[in-house]
């Protein structure tokens, strides 16, 4: 699940990470050019400095002038998400690189990282788009691909842990939660692209919206690991987790994909994993946040590497660069379980503060030229 709900310490560290991270997302901070549109977002207001635009590649340069941590999204009428970019810290800069096709859509900022969002109209034109690389149009195909079988494959396994559950097995079902949320994980930008299937499966305590139902992995994780019981509420929630999670992947084959969007997605499982994984927040109760962490890294490695041939193209040193952090933050990983082929990861309370360091270091680096990739393969 997106980090959205954060300790005032903890929101403090993850935005110094993020800082650091996207920090250099482009080579400047002006909001000059037919192709950006500055966003500046307040704890009351989303101002953007064009309300028309050309269909094509677009670039956001955003800035936060508010107290609160924000994100900014461009919006589909229905909600849908183009793109997005999160955990944006109060007196930071970012930009981010989408690509719109003609039509209406929104600019959405969200002070705090709540609600619906502070909301701006955004035309795109028609006009002349640039032919794309074959490439890059084998590239979506492929990842497209990848993400409907880490559904398809997510649903077996989903069905393990909910037997398991409705079956008083409290044991069983432990050993089930972690396997059952790797595919999610891998592709967790698609899923949230929906907008109102995370909420539903991938929510923490923490992170209800006022008058939202707690539902979901994390509602049974805690009944598992802190409760140590299985009620019949825990039945019925798992059977809608089933429901909820067979929603998602019929769905997943009409997610809006594209070249930038797969670039960005990889960066947002980055994030995912500085502001949830490294903080031991996400899987609070199981501890089994090294597993969503392997699977978060796997996702972004995926579109990576499906975009790399043009990425290398435009931009061979930053290609370098991704490879050596992607191998040497895969090999740390590798120390925390006992061989290359299992999904069993050493218990993160049992990672001390130094070793989080350490990962949360090797995050880093790999997250901040990741962030440039979506720029690299809309050259």
């Amino acid at each position: 699940m997106r980090a959205v709900r954060l300790s005032v310490v903890t929101a403090v560290t993850a935005v110094t990470a993020l800082t650091a991270v996207t920090g250099c997302t482009s080579k400047s901070d002006s909001t000059d050019g037919d192709r950006v549109i500055g966003v500046t977002a307040t704890d009351a207001k989303c101002e953007t400095s064009k309300k028309e635009i050309s269909a094509g590649h677009v670039e956001l340069a955003i800035e936060n002038k508010g107290s609160k941590v924000t994100e900014v999204y461009i919006l589909f009428p229905d909600d849908r998400v183009v793109s997005e970019r999160e955990n944006i810290g109060p007196g930071t800069k970012q930009r981010v690189t989408a690509e719109v096709k003609a039509g209406d859509y929104e600019i959405a900022c969200k002070p705090g990282m709540k609600g619906d969002g502070i909301r701006q109209d955004l035309k795109v034109t028609g006009g002349s788009v640039a032919k794309r690389d074959p490439r890059l149009d084998k590239a979506v195909a492929a990842y497209r691909k990848y993400a409907q079988e880490q559904a398809d494959e997510t649903l077996p396994r989903v069905a393990t842990f909910v037997a398991a559950i409705k079956a008083g097995n409290i044991e069983a079902a432990k050993a089930a939660y972690a396997p059952s949320r790797i595919g999610w994980e891998r592709t967790e930008p698609v899923a949230e692209s929906f907008g109102d299937i995370d909420p539903l499966v991938d929510t923490r305590a923490d992170g209800l919206e006022a008058g939202q139902k707690w539902t979901g992995w994390h509602r049974l994780e805690k009944s598992l690991w802190q409760d140590k019981k299985i009620t019949a509420e825990d039945k019925t929630l798992a059977d809608q987790l089933v429901t909820d999670l067979t929603d998602w992947q019929k769905r997943v084959g009409k997610a809006e994909i594209t070249p930038t969007s797969m670039a960005n997605g990889a960066k947002e499982l980055l994030d995912e994993v500085a502001t949830g994984k490294i903080t031991g927040e996400e899987d609070r109760y199981s501890h089994t946040d090294l597993v969503d962490f392997k699977a978060n890294v796997e996702g972004a490695q995926e579109s990576y590497e499906l975009l790399k041939s043009v990425a290398k193209e435009n931009d061979a040193a930053l290609v370098t660069e991704l490879d050596k952090q992607f191998a040497a933050l895969n090999a740390l990983l590798d120390t925390y379980r006992p061989n290359t082929s299992s999904y069993e990861f050493t218990s993160y309370d049992k990672v001390s503060a130094a070793d989080r360091k350490k990962l949360s270091d090797a995050v880093n680096a790999l997250a901040e030229p990741l962030s440039k990739l979506a720029a690299a393969v809309a050259k």
